[in-house]
């Protein structure tokens, strides 16, 4: 399916922070309603949904803003992520909008099978990570065992969002 792409937001440009900002409130208010479920963050992985959107749709510039800044500000308001998984977070969060990012401009268009595509290649790098930096295999496949809802839902639902934002 084609896709109107955005331009790459430029680093420099005010309008790269205000979109930043408006995927970065995305990526704060997700969570906290996907906390109000138990294991709803665990589940539904909601840190990574917005900076899916952005960074396919505005570029890495955009993308790492969010991926970078959104489970910072939710460690600092709401402590969640906790502090001891934030380097696991941001490995995926900065994998997942260089991915995303990364489809999004080499093939100029979305679909399903491209989005997991993206959602396969941040997972199996912050599993990786997250092996070598805990020594623990049930920590590294936290997101897979517990999060198939999520990962879905970053998927289906992204894809309907970006198709959305690019008509």
């Amino acid at each position: 399916m084609q896709y109107t792409s955005y331009p790459t937001l430029h680093i420099l440009q005010k309008k790269t922070y205000i979109f930043s900002a408006m995927f970065i409130i995305g990526n704060i208010l997700l969570p906290q309603l996907c906390h109000l479920v138990p294991q709803g963050g665990l589940m539904l992985l909601p840190i990574y949904f917005f900076t899916l959107v952005g960074a396919y749709c505005y570029g890495i510039n955009l993308g790492l803003l969010t991926a970078l800044l959104s489970p910072v500000v939710n460690n600092l308001l709401f402590g969640m992520p906790p502090t001891t998984a934030l380097p696991a977070i941001l490995v995926k969060s900065v994998s997942l909008a260089i991915a995303a990012s990364y489809v999004a401009h080499r093939t100029q268009r979305v679909s399903i099978g491209l989005l997991a595509l993206v959602v396969v290649a941040y997972q199996t790098i912050g599993m990786v990570f997250e092996y070598i930096y805990t020594n623990s295999l049930s920590a590294a496949l936290q997101d897979v065992r517990l999060g198939i809802p999520g990962l879905l839902m970053q998927v289906l639902l992204g894809y309907f969002v970006i198709k959305r934002i690019s008509e």
